[in-house]
């Protein structure tokens, strides 16, 4: 057996690249892998399902095909998903306690990863249906920050996170309704990338929470989450050629303020000076920075019924609806209510969001924003509370990411640095429809000059 060199945070490319070269085995990997994931269970606890036994017998035919001169883009590179999609002989649970069936057939997401030759080493965790930006719950416990393991990594692709970011594999597929991989990304010093709506396939569904939720990439660096992003949107080398390529000069947009929730939100210090800082470092790049904000209005009408109908849509495939949080009852219940007048309301008064929060983009080419309000959440910040008071507390803590879920239009989330306690955060790059290659190459650049990929967490 090949000798695995230390690649916890080579990279997905480097790591592809190894394997290519045979100075690595995928068998060898994998078995690193097991023992990572073995070791940071009690702690990180970032995993809900292990496909141990199949993974080694993926790594195994994955050196055969390298032996024989097989290439891709993937090729015995193991990776994390999101336990929200099916993988063919798993259950996926979403979060839920119970008894799941195995899912009998790959989604097109992971027929995608296994063509480029992936090797899936197992589903991570995420809170229940995904509706919080922490990953915590009765049904596997708390998954907790490798930068800080009295905090929260985030969420709902808080497993995703936890895992790249402690090393255990190079990159990880999560999924974003309201921020759910840009969240987790700024909390844990990762490159997050929500995608234009439509770029990845939801099938075998239609669509995903009516159409506010994306699948989407995590990684270290920007050009390993573009070619992760490349490999599910099955475009070639579409956005990892952007990244590597310079954006030219660009008029940014610095936002601080964020839409309306009806609740009062506080930037904290340390993320707004996190984030200003990183717009100073865009100036002196050579682009212009303005001040200005996105005409968001009352968006937050629209978000709630696509939102809280789709938690409703996921109560039916649960073994025991019983068995869910009293809040997650409470906001299925809502969103049953919400499914007829309001929920036509949303699809139809989309395109007036469209073009009134698009006026921006009419100044600027980009706009900037802290990706959350706060630092990552201490672990259990939402145990005991009311649905009234979790949404408050959830709402105060990431009031950022959502409103571009009900727009539908790509974000990229990148490190802005850590506090004064370790922790670390990040910042946005939105824009508007079909702007990836433009957002992917402005982080790029910012990237080159950060190198927020050099920094990695105390050992967990």
């Amino acid at each position: 057996m090949t000798t695995a060199p230390d690649l916890r945070f080579a990279g997905l490319a480097a790591t592809a690249q190894s394997l290519a070269t045979g100075s690595t085995s995928a068998v060898a990997l994998v078995e690193r892998v097991m023992a990572d994931i073995e070791d940071t269970q009690p702690t990180l606890n970032a995993f809900r399902v292990v496909r141990a036994a199949r993974a080694r017998e993926e790594a195994a035919r994955a050196d055969e095909r390298l032996a024989a001169g097989e290439r891709l883009p993937l090729l015995g590179v193991p990776v994390a998903i999101k336990d929200d999609v099916d993988v063919e002989g798993e259950p996926t649970a979403f979060g839920c306690a119970g008894e799941f069936a195995p899912a009998t057939a790959d989604c097109e997401l992971v027929r995608l990863l296994k063509a480029a030759g992936a090797v899936i080493v197992g589903k991570t965790n995420t809170p229940e249906f995904g509706q919080w930006p922490i990953t915590e719950g009765a049904a596997f416990g708390t998954t907790r920050n490798p930068w800080r393991l009295d905090h929260s990594p985030g969420g709902s692709s808080g497993g995703s996170a936890a895992a790249v970011a402690a090393g255990i594999v190079p990159a990880a597929v999560g999924s974003d309704g309201a921020g759910s991989v840009r969240i987790p990304a700024s909390w844990t010093n990762l490159v997050g990338i929500k995608p234009q709506r439509g770029r990845l396939s939801p099938l075998p569904e239609e669509e995903l929470f009516n159409g506010i939720t994306t699948s989407g990439a995590l990684a270290r660096t920007v050009g390993d989450a573009a070619l992760l992003l490349d490999v599910l949107a099955d475009t070639g080398t579409r956005h990892t050629e952007a990244a590597a390529r310079q954006p030219g000069r660009l008029r940014i947009a610095l936002s601080l303020r964020p839409a309306f929730t009806g609740f009062p939100v506080a930037l904290d210090p340390e993320v707004r000076a996190a984030v200003v800082r990183l717009a100073r470092v865009l100036r002196e790049l050579g682009h212009e920075i303005v001040l200005a904000e996105p005409a968001y209005g009352l968006i937050g009408l629209n978000f709630l019924p696509r939102s809280l109908g789709g938690l409703n849509d996921w109560h039916g495939r649960v073994p025991d609806p019983l068995l869910l949080d009293p809040r997650t009852q409470d906001n299925g219940r809502m969103g049953g209510r919400l499914r007829g007048r309001a929920l036509a309301a949303a699809h139809a008064t989309l395109g007036v969001f469209h073009r009134r929060v698009g006026r921006i983009f009419d100044r600027v080419d980009v706009v900037l924003t802290p990706t959350t309000a706060q630092p990552p959440l201490p672990v259990g910040a939402i145990d005991g509370l009311t649905g009234w008071q979790t949404d408050r507390r959830i709402i105060q803590a990431c009031p950022y990411s959502w409103p571009w879920n009900v727009l539908g239009w790509p974000g990229v989330s990148v490190p802005a640095g850590l506090t004064e306690e370790w922790l670390p955060v990040g910042a946005q790059l939105l824009g508007p429809a079909d702007s990836e290659p433009l957002l992917l190459s402005l982080a790029a650049e910012l990237e080159s000059v950060e190198r927020w990929h050099e920094r990695t967490p105390p050992r967990a």
